[in-house]
């Protein structure tokens, strides 16, 4: 028979086991050691799995254990000892502390908005690398002590569980999650009610959603659930699966994420006295409609929209990760109208401000959408990418809304992803660490390693992973529907001796899931070597609408059935965060091959990094950032050629099989007298003590501190009620007068050589004619733009200086400006004269969009040739 209700039957502790409960609720036991250990000898056996849930754990275990653990004196002094850990962990100062006593200005607190959240197997809210950087994220902020609240949705089946058909096709499982046992605690009111947010919909329907909450270490995750009794059947729905659903459905997901996320946090803060944040960090487009909730706040208040607007933006913070345009939710612009105005949320202001915010307006944009990542940019007056590569990309996609600027001055910074070292960092790597010296902030400590050492932690992990695929791979082959009589081979699979290569991400066709076979027959050759044999582990989820990503997936794991080689190469499903810490650890060799520059960072191979594991990788991502031969090796691309994508993979999959078959297995197979391949430990050194302290998401966070939310309060600070008028009042003024700002006169007074020269060191003095019309000098900035030009006579690696005014108009209204440009490099160079607005409460000049610079016909030609 089947239950036609469902509900949670919470244990009941013995006093002394009390802290467990605490224990359990904070996730941190997901990333420290000693707490995982200690749930693992309440059940040895459940306890011990990867995916292991000490909610689940303590619901399940028996009273007669529970007894049995409350007499045990030495359990209850391994348990006082662990809540202790947790209580000074959470009570005492840290490094954000130590930053705040300085008066370094910093946020009282910051909100983080992302669609998905990978913190543990136990709460599956994660797709990908998106929403395991944004747990990451948040596990760094905790240890550092970083004031941040996580805001998410909880959908009620996750994302889907991947299981493989007979043939090899990717099959679908949405099982349904119950937070009740779940390490969740619902956000109640002081009467005991919970709390709630609410939305208005169209045709007077609601939005109900009741918060969630996470303990991440010290950070709180609030997660809004749609599934209750106040909603209608189809608003009960919005939060049921992650990336599901038509265009409506994700529509109102990232409604309720953005505003009612927004107002979650206003709850949180007024239950609890958490100070309110000063800075909103949006972690991609999904979140974008945060802004639009804090505009009504402002507008309460007595605030025009605009001036709003100027608020809202300068403490928000805006992270883009998807390199191409095709990645960003873009949404028919009456759909969102229909959302928003007198019969939506935001009654009282205007559906044509709210479009205009997501409008494309730049040259090749569609006018009949709304572009959320557009809309992010445009409320954020700060914004990344999330490496030096991705910066340049994401500067280059997103130039059309600086119109006039090149893309290297787009304002797009870049702060380069990493990964939490307690995480990712299999116990056996952070116990050798720590025995030769090390703690968690000193990497350098592999180098006091002796080759032996890590020469055993590589085969030790190695086997590890043998047992955990052989496991997994049996367990697969049953769901296909094999008789466990027909799968002895399986105990033969992979061979702790040989070289083995590592690949697991999402399936989308930029990641080339099937690059490595190409060419079938190398490739079989490489894996079936008499002296140098590889071994290979590929993972991967496509998504469930994406049968192009499927057919992939089935191209791959049809291969690795083939009996001659199933035993070197095989395909694991249901790719998450379990098998990943199995993975990356256990791997010599992670291989990363998308089309470059498609890859925004890459974090896998951070991940895999922290381990010793040898990274082979396009120089994409955060691999073109800190590739060094000592750490791995670059595959050769053939980028910004004009091939065509079947020759392009050809040629990289070649490079690829070569790059394998000359260096990456001799080294590995090059063996000394003593049995240790000295120049490989050498690489797993290097990579160790030198990579490893890059590709830590506490660098990560320390750098959004400093670089980003610090700035952010503090603009936000300054930009009070006057202020904020102030500033769209003169924003206002500048963008009408700016159709008459023209540069009229460039001349250098101090003549080049005959011939169009000047020598190195020398310095010219310009003088450059203004109009203003209306404006004044006080309200922009002329520079001159100088640097190396090419036969177009584009200038690169561009320099400014800054003119200043001499003098006031002339009888013809214009303003003088001069000042010195120094000739500091050689070759072929030149120099322009642009006009920027100028206001103190500017980011950036580039803020605007607003440039005026000379016509072909102004002043003197305004190349330079320098010798």
């Amino acid at each position: 028979m089947k239950a036609i209700r469902r509900f949670t039957v919470r244990p009941v502790l013995p006093d002394p086991l009390q802290p467990l409960s605490d224990l359990a609720r904070n996730l941190r036991w997901s990333w420290h050691t000693e707490t995982r250990e200690l749930f693992q000898a309440v059940d040895p056996v459940a306890g011990g799995t990867a995916e292991c849930d000490p909610v689940r754990l303590l619901g399940a275990v028996s009273a007669g254990r529970l007894a049995e653990l409350a007499r045990d004196e030495q359990f209850l002094s391994r348990l006082t000892e662990a809540a202790a850990d947790l209580r000074e962990y959470l009570d005492g100062p840290r490094w954000y502390q130590e930053q705040h006593a300085q008066g370094d200005g910093l946020p009282a607190a910051i909100a983080y908005f992302s669609p998905e959240f990978g913190v543990t197997a136990a709460l599956p809210q994660y797709s990908g690398g998106l929403g395991i950087l944004a747990g990451d994220h948040l596990k760094a902020a905790s240890d550092l002590g970083v004031p941040l609240v996580g805001v998410g949705l909880l959908y009620r089946h996750g994302y889907f569980r991947q299981s493989l058909s007979r043939d090899g096709w990717q099959q679908e499982r949405y099982p349904v999650l119950d937070p009740n046992e779940l390490p969740l605690t619902l956000v109640r009111e002081a009467d005991g009610t919970p709390s709630q947010v609410v939305l208005d919909l169209p045709g007077g329907r609601s939005l109900h959603a009741q918060i969630w909450q996470a303990q991440v270490g010290r950070v709180p995750l609030l997660m809004l659930d749609s599934d209750v009794e106040d909603n209608a059947p189809g608003e009960r729905e919005v939060t049921d699966r992650l990336y599901g659903g038509g265009s409506e459905h994700r529509l109102l997901q990232e409604i309720l994420l953005g505003i009612g996320g927004v107002r979650a946090v206003r709850t949180y803060c007024r239950l609890t006295g958490h100070p309110d944040p000063e800075v909103f960090h949006t972690n991609e487009g999904h979140a974008g409609f945060l802004g639009l909730e804090r505009i009504r706040e402002l507008s309460g208040t007595g605030l025009d929209f605009d001036s709003a607007v100027e608020s809202v933006r300068a403490g928000t913070v805006f992270t883009t990760h998807t390199p191409v345009p095709a990645g960003i939710d873009r949404f028919d612009r009456e759909l969102v109208a229909r959302h928003f105005g007198d019969d939506g949320e935001l009654p009282g202001v205007a559906v044509d401000r709210i479009l205009h915010l997501g409008m494309e307006t730049y040259a090749d944009g569609d006018p009949g959408v709304f572009n959320m990542a557009v809309m992010g940019l445009r409320l954020a007056q700060r914004a990344n990418g999330v490496s030096t590569l991705h910066g340049a990309v994401s500067r280059e996609m997103f130039a059309g809304l600086w119109p006039g600027f090149d893309a290297p001055e787009v304002p797009i910074t870049s702060v380069t992803n990493g990964v939490h070292a307690p995480t990712w960092v299999a116990p056996e790597v952070y116990r050798l660490r720590t025995e030769s010296g090390g703690t968690p902030g000193r990497w350098d400590a592999a180098a006091e390693i002796p080759d032996r050492q890590i020469w055993e932690l590589r085969r030790t992990l190695r086997e590890q992973l043998v047992t955990e695929v052989r496991q997994r791979l049996h367990a697969s082959w049953l769901t296909r529907g094999a008789q466990a009589a027909e799968l002895g081979w399986i105990d033969g699979v992979l061979d702790p001796g040989v070289l083995t290569i590592g690949f697991a991400r999402r399936v989308p066709s930029y990641k080339r899931l099937t690059l490595m076979l190409r060419d079938r027959d190398r490739l079989r050759g490489l894996l079936l070597h008499p002296e140098r044999p590889i071994q290979i582990v590929v993972a991967g989820k496509a998504h469930p609408a994406d049968d192009s990503g499927k057919r992939l997936v089935q191209e791959l794991v049809r291969f690795a059935d083939d009996p001659r080689v199933r035993h070197r190469i095989v395909f694991l499903p249901d790719y998450g965060m379990a098998m990943a810490q199995k993975l990356y650890p256990g791997c010599d060799v992670w291989l990363n091959n998308p089309l470059r520059p498609l890859e925004a960072c890459g974090t896998s191979g951070m991940k895999a990094a922290l381990n010793g594991c040898l990274n082979l990788s396009v120089l994409d991502g955060w691999w073109d950032e800190w590739f060094e031969p000592d750490f791995g090796w670059a595959i050769p691309t053939a980028d910004g050629s004009a091939l065509d994508e079947e020759r392009r993979d050809d040629l990289e999959a070649g490079a690829l099989y070569e790059l394998i078959e000359d260096r990456v297995a001799p080294r590995f197979y090059d063996q000394g007298e003593e049995g240790l391949p000295g120049r490989w430990i050498e690489m797993v050194r290097s990579t160790l003590g030198t990579l490893g302290p890059k590709v830590l998401a506490d660098r990560m966070v320390r750098e959004y501190v400093e670089r980003l939310y610090t700035p952010a309060a503090r603009a936000g600070r300054s930009l009070d009620a006057a202020a904020a008028r102030e500033l769209a009042g003169w924003k206002a003024r500048v963008r009408a007068a700016w159709p008459r700002v023209a540069v009229d006169h460039v001349e250098a007074v101090t003549p080049t050589e005959a011939g169009g020269s000047a020598e190195l060191g020398s310095t010219l003095a310009l003088r450059v004619r203004i109009t203003l019309g209306s404006l004044d000098p006080d309200d922009v900035e002329v520079q001159a733009v100088a640097g190396r030009v090419d036969s177009a006579d584009a200038i690169s690696d561009a320099q400014v200086f800054p003119l200043k005014p001499a003098g006031g108009q002339d009888l013809e209204g214009r303003w003088l400006y001069e000042g010195p440009l120094a000739l500091d490099r050689t070759g072929p160079y030149g120099y322009t004269v642009r006009v920027l607005p100028a206001h103190r409460l500017l980011a950036t000049g580039a803020e605007m969009g607003l440039v005026a610079q000379p016509t072909e016909a102004t002043g003197e030609g305004a190349g330079v040739l320098m010798r």
